[in-house]
C-alpha cells in the first residue's frame, strides 16, 4: 500500500503541509517495503488559479493508496479526487509525518 502525505519538508520529522494543492512537498511511503521518497511540489506557489487540480494531478501519477494531510483538498481538488478512489484522511496538521503516520495506524484520523 502507497501512502502520500502533504509535507513541509523531506523527512520523517518534517511537519504535515495543513494545505492540500499549495502543499510544499508529498512525502511517499510504500507501506509494504517501507521505501521513501519525495516529489517537490513547491513550483506550484507561482500558480495564480487551479493549484488544486494540478497538485490532484501530480498526486494520481503518484498512485496512492491514502493521502494523508492536514484540512483537506478544497472543492476542485475534492471532487477530481473522489473519483480517484484514493482515500483521504485529515487531521493532521499539527503533527510531523511520522506523528501522523502513527495516528493513520492507531485509526486517529479523520476520513475525508
Amino acid at each position: 500500500m502507497k501512502i502520500v502525505f502533504t509535507s513541509k519538508g523531506t523527512d520523517w520529522e518534517s511537519r504535515i503541509d495543513p494545505r492540500f494543492g499549495r502543499t510544499d512537498y508529498f512525502f511517499v511511503l510504500n507501506d509494504d517495503t517501507k521505501e521513501v521518497s519525495t516529489l517537490d511540489n513547491r513550483a506550484i506557489a507561482d500558480t495564480a488559479h487551479g493549484a488544486g487540480p494540478q497538485t490532484a494531478q501530480k498526486l494520481f501519477e503518484l498512485k496512492p493508496d491514502v493521502l494523508i494531510t492536514g484540512n483537506g483538498p478544497g472543492g476542485n481538488a475534492a471532487r477530481v479526487l473522489a473519483q480517484s478512489g484514493v482515500k483521504i484522511y485529515v487531521g493532521a496538521g499539527e503533527m510531523t509525518v511520522k506523528e501522523a503516520y502513527d495516528a493513520y495506524n492507531n485509526g486517529s484520523l479523520k476520513e475525508f
